[in-house]
């Protein structure tokens, strides 16, 4: 049995981290500051569901809090690290760069430097597909030179904190597995996402902002199918590599707008609107190394996956 620290645990991704982790039989730490990028009574909803979990505690506070996140390591003995805490998203990185900054750089630096102290071992930290920039590697690999040259600063803060974590796993022997997710969706998912958006307009007979002409292509990945993954490289020690979890499939826009339709049964009213700067064409993951190494295996559909989400949403929101 495992005692993990999973930061962010509040989250969309890292409630279902922890629930995976708890219904397993291993003890886990969250640590999340429930700041209010979306709704924080969304968030409490996940936290009071994994609360009712006996091997489950909750801590509210600063993922940049040195004393806070060593303190913690220390007293609950921390065994490994599940690192998802973040500030997402593409668009709002390049209003405010410096909460990214700071969040997802110095944040990430706060947990390596404790876990060094600490002496946890092992650290899962949470990366991005928007590292890959507007590559021309089809499918993206993990060896890919493009995630030099990020173009956002979303995308700049999550290359530095896999750097970061390969600088740590040189100097001081730290076992770092970095995931990279596609564009993760399912109950839960974060209402700012596209997923969210296209089935809440739907439902409320409000027009969807369509960027582009419905061209671009996504790797849309289930909640299931990541947590799998991320758990196995929890589970398993390589000294420093990095991992694509994606489907491997990608859907246009307008495919997606399509499969939005279908599962809610509502005719779609578009607004049609210019490309966003720092909008990638394509994302889509070669995951070949994932299932070599972590024995990953996603097979769930967009259209299986949204019909999930759609039954989710109804239930829980509406």
């Amino acid at each position: 049995m495992k005692k993990i620290l999973v930061t962010g645990a509040a989250g969309f991704i890292g409630s279902h981290v922890s629930e995976k982790l708890l219904a397993r039989g291993d003890t886990v730490v969250g640590l999340d500051d429930l700041n209010d990028y979306y709704p924080v009574a969304y968030k409490r909803e996940n936290v009071d569901a994994l609360k009712r979990h006996a091997h489950f505690s909750m801590i509210e506070g600063d993922l940049c809090d040195a004393s806070l996140v060593g303190d913690t390591m220390a007293q609950h003995e921390i065994s490994h690290v599940a690192h998802l805490a973040a500030r997402a998203g593409v668009r709002p990185s390049i209003v405010d760069p410096f909460i990214y900054e700071r969040a997802n750089v110095l944040g990430t630096l706060t947990i390596l430097q404790a876990c060094v102290a600490a002496k946890v071992p092992h650290v899962v930290v949470t990366s991005s597909s928007s590292v890959y920039g507007n590559s021309t590697a089809i499918p993206f690999r993990e060896d890919d030179s493009a995630t030099d040259r990020p173009i956002s600063p979303y995308a700049a803060t999550k290359k530095a904190a896999e750097v970061m974590s390969f600088t740590y796993h040189k100097l001081y022997g730290l076992s770092v597995n970095v995931v990279r997710p596609f564009t993760v969706y399912g109950p839960r998912g974060r209402p700012d996402m596209a997923p969210w958006l296209f089935i809440e307009s739907a439902l409320r007979g409000i027009a969807i902002k369509k960027f582009g002409d419905g061209t671009t292509r996504r790797d849309y990945t289930f909640i299931d199918d990541f947590v799998a993954g991320f758990i196995n490289a929890i589970d398993r020690s390589f000294g420093f590599e990095i991992f694509n979890l994606g489907n491997s499939q990608t859907v246009s826009l307008n495919e997606a707008l399509e499969v939005v339709s279908r599962v809610t049964g509502k005719k779609l009213i578009i607004d049609q609107l210019p490309m966003q700067p720092g909008d990638v064409q394509l994302t889509n993951a070669d995951v070949s190394k994932a299932r070599k190494l972590l024995d990953y295996n996603p097979t769930t559909s967009f259209s299986d996956g949204m019909a999930k989400f759609f039954e989710w949403y109804s239930s829980a929101r509406l």
